[in-house]
């Protein structure tokens, strides 16, 4: 939910203000992912010294306070590593006293900045202090900045490596979590770690690299009897135990073999140090404007960077992963440098106010890209090469079960009824945290469909881990490449929607949806009787960028309709039926994510039960009411809702005859419409939320609420 970012630089001259500028600039870009508070921090002036940045609200606060410093920002350096955050507050309410980077006590000996949550912080808390440690802050995070200064002070031994001081204190924390680690004892050097949390290197050299790879060194696994570092714990300042533990340097007897031997310097092609720069940050949108060749890290991967340098260790060796071979990502014994495919421009505004309303008019393209190479609509084929291996098995399935959360979870829902018609295979839709919550029975011929527009949402990949225990097929489909569940699920889809920066999700969301009716047409191509209604929906997608597009027309319209009829109210009622029931519940979640007005999806089928005593003349309803099978089904709702005297505004095809003028006439009387394309009805929600997106994006702007950064909430949500 935090963003991490952090720059080193060797034998490559930098004064503070562009260290500055590059530390602000890669937050800007990640800004996203949490925006309560942002800090930087930077080598001062004298030796072994640290400078704190930090202000409460979005980095151009932060920059503000940058620049009117009296910091000598002329001042430069032939090496260095300075680190920086983002914030979205977990433990402790925003404040510069809770803004990162933290430091383990008052010469900041040890700064660090983290994503995730520490389960165990409140222990490590309260041990610590009985030991004589200050806290300053309430986060859980500085709870590991003291801990790794309490171990530097008790155990000498620790302190010829940064590495396995690094280590040892890794092995006592619970939880999710991204750290980058800076040390007055270790200058110019950085430690960083990832468990459950994303995080990349870029690395960037004017000469070619003479290797794209960086070998993961493995060292011998502990000795039997290995003590537990947290017990007892030694105080500070009395003689230390000789250490046994894995994590510190090994004893002439222990031996301290690698597994690898290739050199982790980045040497240009004749053999000398060259100078070079990294980057670490927890997305690629903030290195791609210094770097597109990157290395992602694994879980429990511990990345270290001195004097050019890059090794990557394990914090768990193979004994403990259960076994002589571990298996997985993360047994990998290299890390490969990938080039990043994404362009500097399409994490910029461009002519938009804002990020959401670019998204909004970026879908013609972004379901297109979705498409591309995919689908021959000459031959009315689809071809997704991350299945193709595994079709038979999808097929023969004893049934598919789709997890997400949010956004992606409605994608889901809008698909499930197209599943079940083409693949006749029983499909269900859940909630990854109800779903870990239920303990859901998974077995090894079930098939299971993860959703997630960043790859990294935490509880879909704890429920994607959960299904793999078991043996399913697991299935990715996600928007950025190199994300966890893209590498650690056995097959999938990327949609290719492009980099979304705004918090509500809007083009991942149609992308989701044309991409799970590919997979839905892909598996039931070997059904002859299905030929008719295959071609039918790929001719539906075929016209379907020019329908977003003809939707997006009427924006001036939308914009009227806030202001005139929604802008006031407090509540909204959307209701819908069969495949609208998603569009329902999507469109009443923008709503409510960016506008901060209640809203609410309702299956028009359960409008008798209950929902009914809404209705009145003062509560605002949206009804989709494009034609399909159901639509005299809901033509009963919008009866019912008359009838109450509610005064509805109806989404409705520009086939339908009651339509007029940009009005919808019943025999009850005649309401605002707003008018879509039809399409196949599978197709037709694709088109139906578009007029909800920008509906939410206007009343937002109407009542004056940031729509890019909307309150207590963050885009990529990697803790539970």
């Amino acid at each position: 939910m935090c963003g991490i970012f952090a720059y080193c630089n060797f034998l490559l001259e930098k004064d503070r203000q562009t260290i500055c500028d590059i530390l602000v600039q890669g937050l800007a870009r990640q800004e996203y992912r949490g925006y309560d508070s942002a800090g930087i921090g930077i080598d001062g002036d004298e030796a072994k010294s640290v400078v704190f940045f930090k202000h409460v609200g979005k980095v151009a606060g932060l920059k503000k306070l940058i620049d009117s410093s009296t910091i000598d920002k002329k001042k430069t350096f032939l090496q260095q590593v300075s680190i920086a955050h983002t914030r979205w507050a977990t433990h402790g309410p925003p404040s510069e006293v809770n803004c990162h980077p933290l430091r383990s006590d008052a010469k900041s000996e040890f700064t660090v900045v983290h994503n995730g949550i520490v389960t165990n912080s409140g222990d490590l808390r309260q041990v610590l202090q009985k030991r004589g440690y200050k806290f300053e802050s309430e986060t859980d995070t500085e709870s590991v900045a003291v801990l790794t200064k309490y171990l530097w002070d008790s155990q000498p031994s620790l302190r010829t490596s940064f590495t396995n001081l690094v280590k040892t204190v890794l092995k006592e924390l619970q939880g999710s979590f991204a750290f980058v680690f800076k040390s007055t004892h270790f200058p110019n050097e950085v430690v960083t770690a990832r468990r459950g949390s994303p995080l990349l290197i870029g690395v960037k050299t004017e000469k070619k690299l003479k290797v794209d790879f960086v070998d993961v060194e493995v060292h011998n696994p502990e000795p039997e009897g290995a003590r537990e570092l947290m017990g007892p714990l030694v105080k500070p300042g009395s003689p230390a135990v000789p250490s046994t533990n894995l994590l510190s340097p090994a004893s002439a007897t222990q031996g301290q073999k690698l597994l690898r031997t290739q050199s982790r310097a980045f040497m240009s092609e004749d053999g000398l140090p060259q100078p070079i720069e990294f980057f670490i940050a927890s997305d690629a949108a903030a290195v791609v404007e210094h770097t597109k060749r990157v290395l992602y890290l694994e879980d429990d991967d511990i990345a270290h960077i001195a004097e050019g340098e890059l090794h990557i260790h394990r914090l768990r060796t193979n004994a403990e992963m259960g076994g002589s071979t571990p298996t997985g990502r993360g047994a990998e014994q290299q890390r490969i440098i990938e080039t990043l495919e994404i362009e500097l421009a399409e994490i910029m505004k461009g002519k938009f106010d804002h990020f959401m309303q670019k998204e909004i008019y970026e879908q013609p393209e972004s379901v297109v890209n979705t498409m591309r190479g995919r689908i021959n609509f000459d031959s009315n084929k689809i071809t997704l090469g991350g299945l193709k291996a595994y079709l038979p098995i999808i097929r023969r399935g004893r049934r598919i079960v789709f997890i997400a959360c949010g956004t992606s979870y409605h994608s889901c829902v809008a698909t499930r009824a197209i599943f079940e018609e083409l693949t006749e295979i029983p499909t269900s839709v859940e909630l990854a945290s109800d779903f870990l919550d239920r303990k859901t029975p998974i077995f090894r011929d079930d098939v299971c469909v993860f959703l997630s527009q960043s790859g990294e949402t935490a509880d879909t990949i704890l429920a994607m881990r959960y299904c793999l225990e078991r043996g399913a097929l697991c299935v990715g489909v996600v928007n950025t490449v190199g994300s966890t569940i893209s590498r650690e699920t056995h097959c999938g889809i990327h949609i290719n929607a492009g980099p979304e920066i705004g918090v509500a999700s809007t083009k991942a969301y149609t992308s989701q949806y044309v991409a799970l009716i590919m997979m839905a047409l892909q598996l039931s191509e070997d059904r002859i009787s299905l030929t008719e209604r295959r071609n039918e929906i790929i001719a539906g997608l075929h016209a379907l960028p020019q329908q977003i597009a003809k939707v997006l027309n009427n924006d001036k319209a939308l914009q009227e309709m806030a202001r005139a009829t929604l802008k006031v109210s407090r509540s909204l009622l959307i209701m819908g039926r069969g495949y609208q029931n998603a569009t329902c519940l999507e469109g009443a979640l923008k709503i409510k994510e960016i506008s901060y007005m209640h809203s609410e999806g309702i299956l028009a089928g359960e409008l008798k039960h209950g929902p009914l005593a809404l209705i009145d003349e003062n509560m605002p309803v949206i009804i989709i009411m494009t034609r399909d099978s159901l639509y005299p089904k809901v033509q009963s709702a919008l009866a019912q809702v008359t009838a109450r005297k509610g005064a509805p505004i109806i989404i409705c095809g520009d086939d339908d005859p009651a339509v007029s003028d940009g009005h919808y006439t019943s025999s009850r009387g005649t309401y605002k419409a707003i008018v879509v394309p039809s399409t196949v009805d599978c197709l037709q929600g694709i088109l139906n939320i578009i007029p909800l997106q920008l509906l939410s994006y206007h009343l937002a702007i109407l009542n004056g609420f940031d729509v890019d950064f909307p309150r207590n909430l963050a885009k990529s949500v990697t803790t539970e």
